[in-house]
């Protein structure tokens, strides 16, 4: 039941891959969903909090197309919470090559999917809605078996394989993947920073990097001291907008970053 499980999780986090709804093939689901489906929800979520800062970053940008989350996500998932029991580090520098592959594999099944597009400019020139629905479906139905066909077939490796193949790669290999995945990870903070780098915001940014530093708070303690920080500047942020009346906001007293985001 698992592993039909995580066929199905492949399934849909390449559907999510170009339909990007539910957000199936993003790192903190997909693994945390392989996690659960295994009986390892924590090495899970571990993988999938670390390979979100690394992915972060990817986006399509025109013709473009970023390296694949989902199989990175779903396979590395695997291997750190299925028999190989990897350890989370190295399901970080796993996931770089098989995000590479991934890539290839939409990028390709992308000029495969064209005569689709051409039969549904067809369809729709002759007034077919019923052909087109199809057509969509069958198009989304090969971006999930793009994800769903090689795990499975990464799934069949025996666990001793994966085990001696990681061991096997040279240090110098190990250690620029693990280069890699530190510089994406920079990108992807950059991405954040650029994002909140308003007046309003640039205190919370200072104060969670303060308290960052103390090693006797966890990640539950910095998010409740987050969330508690968050009501207090709402609560105090609610008496000034009472005050200044019910009409519309002046452009003056918008936020930056809501001016910045109309703008795009």
């Amino acid at each position: 039941m698992s592993i039909w499980g995580i066929l199905l999780i492949a399934f849909l986090a390449g559907i999510e891959g170009v339909v990007d709804e539910w957000e199936f093939h993003q790192p903190i689901v997909a693994c945390t969903l392989v996690g659960l489906a295994t009986g390892n929800l924590v090495s899970g979520i571990a993988l999938g909090a670390s390979l979100q800062l690394v992915t972060l970053g990817w986006m399509n940008i025109g013709a473009a197309v970023a390296p694949d989350p989902a199989l990175a996500a779903v396979v590395a998932a695997w291997w750190v919470s299925g028999p190989a029991h990897l350890p989370v580090a190295a399901g970080v520098i796993l996931a770089i090559p098989l995000a590479l592959i991934g890539q290839g594999l939409t990028r390709g099944l992308r000029h495969l999917i064209i005569p689709l597009v051409a039969q549904a400019d067809v369809a729709a020139a002759a007034g077919n809605l019923h052909k087109i629905e199809w057509l969509h479906r069958g198009s989304v139905v090969l971006q999930g078996l793009r994800v769903m066909i090689p795990t499975a077939l990464l799934m069949a490796l025996p666990a001793a394989w994966i085990r001696l193949s990681f061991h096997v790669l040279p240090a110098t290999i190990r250690g620029g993947l693990h280069v890699a995945a530190g510089l994406l990870v920079i990108v992807s903070f950059a991405i954040v920073i650029n994002m909140m780098a308003t007046r309003q915001l640039w205190p919370f940014f200072c104060i969670g990097f303060a308290l960052g530093t103390d090693s006797h708070l966890s990640l539950v303690a910095l998010g409740l001291i987050g969330v508690a920080l968050a009501i207090l500047y709402l609560r105090l942020q609610a008496p000034h907008e009472s005050q200044s009346g019910n009409g519309p906001t002046p452009p003056a007293a918008e936020d930056d970053l809501d001016r910045e985001l109309d703008d795009l």
